[in-house]
């Protein structure tokens, strides 16, 4: 059966079962509405998703895009990506629309697949500042960025304070004694979260007279198994560090474990500290001190402001930073 054939079994036009079918009852009087949808369920009529998306020329999709953590992991090896991911879905489902997911290696490769596709708006996690330029100029469907810096572009960005989760992580094991403390994380560039998390944790130890050099920092992918390999750098470094800070939770519990395989106790022989506050933190052995976000509210932002500009077709703009704090556990020793 055609949305035709129902028309014509209510006596009515297409354009009034149409207008039915999409809610469009402020067109339709109760009487007719009624007649409609008996026909519509006395012969389980299914419209089309793509023809009503058609209609309305809307698809009730929103594209999330986000970075391969490297050139061999998908994003699903990240906690925190699938922490976000399941918080953007649930959101994005309970304003009844659908999420279509798009891993990349840069995230500008999304510019191509979005200037075609059909989506409502889209969600980048961790573009880099160079990228949003390009992608504000070509990508017209309204867009929010995740965890990104780009300053002089007029875009809306939820992120953290992440120069004080810096600060924070390196003042906490200040406090607690500690002054060989190893930075372990991604390359350092010339922005972005790293860049602002190592500059909070340099300010916290200049404030105490401690000297971070090149033999401090430890760059790896954002990986489990690269936090077990950067382990065995810091065990057999010739610098005898008594605490490390990781830029992500899935990298400390890996770091935990290559110490460990090193022979070395945590938090006795070294402490450790992450940075996210991830569910599994609670679960480590010890469990782990880290730094806290509230991720939920993050993905609540993110979707808030998308769908402001979707339903009112307004460009917006704003950098919402997040306040950050320290979550203490089991993973770091007191050493006065």
């Amino acid at each position: 059966m055609k949305i035709k054939d129902i028309a014509k079994k209510a006596g009515v036009s297409t354009a009034t079962v149409s207008n039915v079918i999409n809610g469009n009852y402020n067109k339709v009087s109760e009487e007719t509405i009624k007649k409609v949808q008996k026909i519509i369920e006395e012969n389980d009529y299914q419209p089309s998703a793509t023809a009503r998306s058609l209609a309305r020329k809307e698809s009730r999709i929103i594209g999330v895009v986000m970075p391969y953590l490297s050139e061999d992991e998908p994003f699903s090896s990240s906690p925190y990506y699938e922490q976000m991911l399941a918080l953007l879905e649930n959101y994005v489902r309970k304003r009844g629309y659908y999420l279509m997911i798009r891993s990349v290696s840069e995230c500008k490769e999304m510019i191509p697949i979005f200037s075609t596709w059909n989506v409502d708006g889209i969600i980048l996690l961790g573009p880099y500042r160079e990228e949003i330029k390009e992608i504000e100029e070509r990508v017209k469907a309204p867009t929010v960025y995740i965890d990104s810096y780009a300053e002089g572009v007029d875009i809306v960005n939820i992120g953290l304070d992440d120069y004080k989760g810096g600060y924070l992580a390196a003042r906490y094991l200040l406090a607690k004694g500690h002054r060989q403390i190893a930075f372990v994380g991604p390359k350092i560039t010339n922005s972005g979260v790293v860049y602002e998390r190592f500059n909070g944790f340099c300010a916290a130890c200049k404030e105490r007279g401690v000297e971070i050099t090149p033999d401090h920092i430890f760059e790896t992918w954002t990986i489990y198994d690269q936090g077990v390999d950067a382990a065995k750098r810091v065990a057999f470094s010739n610098i005898k560090f008594t605490a490390a800070v990781t830029m992500s939770d899935i990298l400390a519990f890996g770091l935990m474990e290559g110490l460990k395989r090193c022979g070395m106790n945590i938090p006795d022989d070294i402490s450790v500290v992450g940075f996210d506050n991830l569910p599994e933190c609670r679960y480590s052995s010890p469990q782990l001190t880290t730094i806290g976000q509230d991720l939920q509210k993050k993905a609540q932002l993110a979707g808030e402001y998308l769908f402001r500009m979707i339903e009112t077709k307004e460009k917006l703009v704003a950098n919402e930073k997040m306040d950050v704090d320290i979550v203490e556990r089991q993973s770091v020793r007191e050493l006065y």
